[in-house]
């Protein structure tokens, strides 16, 4: 499996600081919870992530 490998898995993201001066991406599910910290800057670098490759989906169009 890889990430381009559908699932018929449902689950919720919430994404906030925690009290120790982290990010915090939360994945909820049927059965899961799985809590990831990340630094200010690793969080920055996974944000440049997200956009970059929702920008190649959306034909390079820059949003916002």
């Amino acid at each position: 499996m890889g990430i381009d490998t559908e699932r018929d898995i449902e689950a919720n993201l919430q994404i906030g600081p925690t009290d120790k001066g982290m990010v915090r991406l939360f994945v909820e599910g049927k059965g899961f919870e799985i809590p990831m910290d990340f630094t200010p800057e690793e969080a920055y670098e996974i944000a440049e992530e997200i956009m970059a490759a929702a920008q190649r989906v959306d034909g390079g169009k820059k949003r916002r």
